[in-house]
């Protein structure tokens, strides 16, 4: 049995991505940004993707008319999380917070036989106005779609439990139309956790080039470029990521495992030379033998949450005498890799690194979602 899918909100179909493994279809898709809609279009050429705001009417009709026409199985939505996530800044009053309110509609017109609905864990504690009052988004969903639909009995889920090598806890509320004979549950958890070392172990060591220049770079890294041609022959998207000077300087000194700010000579610094402020996943290395913490969309900035490579010893000793290699965040490929990632012989190589670093840190780990399908195939 295959399903037909109609993904709402669906960034660059990051989640999608791997259902064809399963013989799985996403029919229509819809998504606000033109970027992400072509992005989107590119590696699933068979969709038909509308480009626009949910809570424009047109694109509202438009994608019932192709989801009856076509007999969708599954709606997948997940909106916007910056108004709840703990990465941002947490407002309830966030309008984006407000978009399930047309996601809903949209569901409860078409009624498909499964609903997939995805977002950060806050989501749970996280309050809408409704007819004046303020009500938890998960009982306006549940006000709005218990009456059609079982709902799975259990809502946080860590993609870490599926094979994925990231920690990366969500809020998933899987939906059962209730003259189905099938319930949607979480699947049963691996048995194994795979670890950054399993994962990304045997990639090729990258040093990374300074935003300063390539004279700067090669001064502080005479085997610049053949360690990029080296990882480029690995895989054209295993490339250096661009970092200021100041900041791979306090990231060599860094260890595996920790922050800069544990530094008490090369402490991370702002461009007057003075202290930078911050918390201890800032500029923190990741540990071989645990999955990455949690990616978000800024993963390419060592001062944003744990995002850098856990690196090597290349010499031991106290602060002032130590090195450690791969002062840098994750290459795409590494980025993919942790993210469970596979379509990037789809994408074209002038696709720009920021976008692609975006998009997987908002998606969905697609091998997540293809565990999430099986169960109810």
């Amino acid at each position: 049995m295959s399903l037909k899918i109609g993904s709402l909100f669906c960034g660059g179909g990051v989640g999608e991505s791997r259902l064809n493994e399963l013989g799985c279809k996403t029919i229509v898709a819809n998504e606000i940004r033109e970027d992400r809609c072509n992005f989107f279009q590119s590696i699933h050429p068979n969709a038909e993707v509308l480009s626009g705001s949910i809570t424009d009417t047109h694109i509202q009709k438009k994608f019932i008319r192709i989801a009856k026409e076509n007999q969708l199985d599954v709606i997948m939505a997940t909106p916007p999380c910056q108004g709840m996530s703990l990465v941002g800044r947490v407002s309830e009053d966030d309008p984006r917070n407000f978009l399930i309110y047309y996601a809903i509609k949209v569901i409860k017109s078409i009624l498909p036989r499964f609903v997939l609905l995805e977002n950060v864990p806050r989501q749970l504690t996280t309050r809408i106005k409704v007819k004046n009052k303020k009500i938890l988004i998960p009982d306006y969903i549940l006000q709005q779609l218990s009456r059609y639909y079982y709902f799975n009995p259990e809502n946080l889920i860590k993609a870490m439990d599926y094979g994925i090598p990231q920690m990366r806890p969500r809020n998933i509320m899987l939906l059962t139309r209730r003259d189905e004979k099938k319930f949607w549950h979480f699947p049963p958890k691996k048995n194994h956790i795979v670890t950054l070392k399993e994962a990304i172990g045997h990639f090729p060591s990258l040093d990374p080039q300074l935003r300063e220049g390539m004279a700067e770079t090669l001064a502080m890294f005479p085997n610049f470029k053949r360690k990029a041609a080296r990882g480029k022959k690995f895989s054209s998207w295993h490339v250096p990521p661009v970092h200021p000077k100041k900041d791979v300087i306090a990231m060599q000194k860094t260890p595996t495992g920790k922050t800069a700010f544990d530094n008490e000579i090369f402490f991370p610094k702002r461009h007057d030379g003075h202290p930078m402020s911050g918390h201890s996943n800032h500029f923190r290395r990741m540990r071989w033998d645990k999955p990455s913490r949690t990616l978000t969309q800024n993963n390419g900035v060592m001062s944003s949450l744990a995002c850098v490579h856990p690196g090597k010893t290349l010499r031991a000793g106290d602060e002032s005498s130590r090195l450690y290699s791969d002062a840098r965040s994750f290459s795409i490929k590494e980025l993919f890799t942790i993210f469970s990632i596979n379509f990037e012989n789809k994408i074209d190589l002038n696709t720009s690194p920021v976008f692609l670093r975006r998009i997987a840190g908002e998606g969905i780990p697609p091998l997540l979602v293809k565990e999430l399908f099986q169960s109810i195939l």
